[in-house]
């Protein structure tokens, strides 16, 4: 089996390199099937390699002993459950989730935790409602949406923090080089956004206006699976997409498309993706949600330090989480990448990482909701920010509870729940979003 080993490898040495490596769920499938070995006897044998590397790593070998980022264990008193399943969907937006598993962050505040592959933004939102997940990647808007009742029937969910912010880009197929030098030139295209209810179709939405086109009427936008993002833009089934990565630097990687624009230029730490749970299972298991909060808080803390990213893309870029090349998730986390128009670029915050949940992020994200008229009768467009705006801001994004948990931690976060937003085409004012929404069409339109 060793030889087997040895030769897939390229030699002994390159064999625990792959094996114990990044590439090890590959490394063993193809080791298995090169191989005359059970699958039984495959993985003994695993058993005796490690021993192999344990001595070697004894016999005064000059490398450094591993750290553990997560740190010492902590107390886990009164938790109600530890055994735990927690969906994810494969993008780097979602790497406070993913990494947490890898480096230990669960297991430090006592948990067993999995994080689940889902296929869609819509599977996480039925297995969320079927209760087959204890809690969810889930999209910024996903939990103002679930609890209002849109797209679904109404399901309490809380947004306990923000997993990224910026982290997404508008990519066009290769086809339109050139084409494409502002809003305006999208007319006629099919673009895919992850979900209707995400910030992905929340600012293409905006972006698109402010060049006169009516995204309901002189584009078709359409919801696509990230993991198929790069296939139908290659078969000319989308024109561009606004999409999380890895996917549209993969579409860099591939040839397919190019970097026309990052979220960032559009609204410079804005909110992308967020965790989790639903009210019922809160109500439940109050003391785990709790607990809970802190791994992936204090996961977004390392993952925001620049220092981290090569290690965080290592661990997570894995095939059970993202799937992806390494150096594509790094040159995502790092910010140091090509765009596919021959630039090179360093933008260190391409993708951040900031946990806190600003009510002014909720604020806007509803008043968008009416703007297009996505919200159906959860939000009325007439409401004043007392009866509407803040109370579905309050009750779904818990700023204060994220406060707390971070300062319990050591951290030092704001103390204000909202703020002025900055975006690309004027300020946005929490305390007016009614007044917002009717200045962004008197101005655009629509």
């Amino acid at each position: 089996m060793i030889l087997a080993l040895c030769e897939q490898a390229g030699g002994l040495e390159n064999a625990f390199a792959a094996a114990f490596g990044p590439q090890a769920g590959l490394f063993f499938a193809d080791a298995i099937r090169n191989s005359d070995s059970t699958r039984r006897e495959f993985l003994r044998n695993i058993a005796v390699g490690a021993a192999l590397v344990t001595l070697a790593s004894c016999a005064g070998g000059n490398e450094p002993a591993a750290t553990d980022p997560a740190g010492e264990p902590v107390s886990t008193e009164g938790l109600e459950k530890t055994d735990l399943q927690i969906g994810f969907i494969p993008i780097t937006c979602a790497t406070p989730i993913i990494m947490s598993e890898p480096l230990g962050f669960y297991e430090k505040y006592g948990f067993n935790a999995t994080v689940v592959k889902m296929p869609s933004w819509g599977a996480v939102r039925d297995s969320a409602i079927a209760g087959e997940l204890d809690a969810y990647h889930m999209l910024a808007p996903m939990p103002i949406a679930m609890t209002l009742g849109l797209g679904s029937a109404a399901f309490g969910v809380k947004l306990a923090s923000i997993e990224n912010i910026n982290g997404q880009a508008i990519t066009i197929a290769e086809r339109h080089k050139g084409n494409v030098n502002g809003p305006a030139d999208f007319r006629g295209f099919t673009i895919g956004v992850p979900f209707p209810y995400s910030m992905h179709n929340l600012l293409l939405r905006y972006y698109l206006a402010t060049g006169g086109i009516d995204p309901d009427v002189d584009v078709q936008i359409r919801p696509v699976p990230p993991p198929d993002s790069i296939a139908q833009l290659i078969a000319g089934d989308i024109d561009a997409m606004l999409m999380p990565d890895p996917f549209n630097q993969r579409a860099v990687y591939e040839g397919a498309g190019f970097i026309y624009r990052l979220t960032k230029d559009i609204w410079p730490g804005h909110p992308c993706c967020a965790f989790a749970a639903s009210d019922e299972w809160i109500s439940a298991n109050p003391n785990t949600f709790r607990a809970l909060n802190k791994p992936i808080i204090e996961a977004a803390a390392y993952a925001s330090d620049p220092g981290n990213r090569v290690e965080i893309a290592a661990a997570i870029s894995d095939r059970a989480f993202l799937n992806q090349p390494v150096e594509v998730v790094e040159a995502v986390l790092t910010g140091n990448f090509d765009d596919g128009n021959g630039n090179t670029l360093s933008i260190p915050d391409r993708i951040d990482f900031d946990p806190y949940p600003w009510q002014s992020f909720a604020n806007w994200i509803s008043s968008q909701l009416v703007r297009w008229d996505l919200q159906g009768d959860g939000l009325a467009p007439k409401a004043t920010p007392e009866q509407g705006y803040d109370t579905v801001g309050k009750d779904v994004f818990l700023t204060d509870l994220a406060r707390e948990l971070a300062e319990e931690l050591g951290q030092t976060p704001p103390t204000d729940a909202y703020r002025t937003e900055e975006l690309m085409f004027g300020p946005f004012d929490p305390s007016d979003p009614e007044g917002y929404v009717q200045q962004q069409i008197d101005e655009y339109g629509v």
